[in-house]
């Protein structure tokens, strides 16, 4: 997955760029609209046209070749794969990470990806890679510790990007989200923000309605493939990211784990408009996930290693703690237990305390204090005593200047 991800990365911003460059170009032209009907009907020609071409762009560009030829190899592996379409396995920087075991661990991992968990083989296949990481660090070999920590590393960025695909494709076969709080906060006051407001609703209404028939005639096309043939849900794919990030935290690599966790802003803000039982996945991985981030930089000594991992901590902050706040608690069962809550509500306060600077503790604790109390489906997590020493605090910083 990490070869073909500078082909997907540039029309994603492209198209991010021409859609903010067009929406705020579109305000003058709105209000005129409203005056002159023959603006108006130039301005419905001019959103259908943009609107159009914005679903042109991914096809303009240049296929990434490698990735097809990766996609066709997946279910029929040789006995020496070409090195230009090895991308299951991790870079080859080491003799042991190019080694036989690598790449069948490798192997075995990308099957319990593809195979679906009502399949008979998939516990055997998944007790396979269970058995042979527990037996490299019985091992207690360095090179073998490296291997299940790049191999596994490799797994845990393609489960993460498939997650987010299949996450990302349910909410297409429903509907768009409301704007989240970083969008409503970016948005302007008065009639201009109004203005904004009303065509942001135009463009989900037309995005929703074109991407879902982008969706039918693209799965027209595949054959029901691409993501259906990974035989994997989005609850299968979030169970598998927890489970392969328990085995790098015993590995003792899952610092990577945190941080591409904390990275994936895009998948937290989709999950907030997730169905609950999704949800309650996420939340389990975000739990875990939080515990094994606080203890990073306790022993660090170098200051430009322990400064990357506070800015890891404020982004998993602000990426995952709406989650927390808004995701289903469960109705038959709940997802956390309620000595597992109270030990993740410590987690997030001493989480926090150590981000040092009072602006990150005011962030961090303003996006907590919004999620929470506008849900009402959830007292949890409760981080009032948190909130409330950081006025005290904020409050002597202010009358010694």
């Amino acid at each position: 997955m990490m070869e073909s991800t500078p082909t997907f990365i540039p029309p994603l911003l492209l198209r991010n760029i021409l859609t903010t460059v067009f929406l705020y170009a579109d305000k003058p032209l709105l209000t005129l609209s409203q005056k002159y009907k023959l603006l108006h009907f130039l301005r419905a020609l001019l959103i259908s046209s943009f609107l159009f071409f914005l679903r042109l762009l991914p096809s303009l560009l240049p296929p990434d070749h490698k990735t097809h030829q990766y996609n066709d190899n997946v279910h029929y592996p040789t006995t020496n794969p070409p090195k230009s379409h090895n991308n299951n396995y991790p870079p080859a920087s080491t003799t042991g990470t190019d080694s036989g075991i690598a790449r069948a661990l490798s192997q075995l991992l990308s099957i319990v990806n593809d195979i679906p968990v009502s399949s008979r083989k998939y516990e055997l296949v998944r007790s396979l890679a269970e058995r042979i990481i527990d037996e490299n660090l019985l091992e207690g070999s360095e090179a073998l510790i490296e291997v299940n920590c790049s191999v596994l590393s490799a797994a845990f960025s393609r489960t993460l990007s498939q997650l987010e695909a299949a996450v990302l494709d349910r909410a297409r076969n429903n509907e768009y989200p409301e704007p989240g709080p970083t969008e409503e906060a970016t948005s302007e006051a008065g009639a201009g923000g109004e203005s904004y407001r009303k065509v942001s609703r135009v463009f989900k209404a037309v995005r929703f309605y074109g991407d879902a028939a982008w969706t039918r005639l693209g799965r027209r096309r595949r054959g029901e493939a691409g993501l259906l043939r990974t035989g994997g849900s989005a609850e299968k794919l979030a169970a598998e990211v927890l489970w392969l990030a328990q085995k790098m935290a015993a590995c003792g690599c899952v610092e990577e784990a945190v941080v591409k966790w904390a990275s994936a802003t895009h998948l937290a803000w989709l999950s907030l408009s997730a169905e609950p039982r999704l949800q309650g996945s996420l939340v389990k991985v975000s739990a875990f996930l939080f515990k094994q981030a606080k203890s990073l930089g306790a022993a660090v000594g170098d200051e430009g290693k322990k400064e990357q991992q506070r800015q890891t901590k404020m982004r998993m902050l602000m990426s995952w703690l709406p989650l927390l706040c808004r995701a289903s608690n469960g109705t038959d069962a709940p997802v956390l237990s309620i000595s597992e809550r109270a030990e993740l509500e410590r987690v997030l306060e001493e989480t926090i305390e150590t981000l040092e600077q009072e602006e990150e503790q005011e962030k961090v604790l303003s996006l907590w204090l919004h999620h929470y109390t506008y849900c009402p489906s959830s007292d949890w997590p409760n981080l009032r005593a948190c909130y409330a020493r950081w006025c005290s605090a904020s409050r002597k910083l202010l009358l010694l200047h």
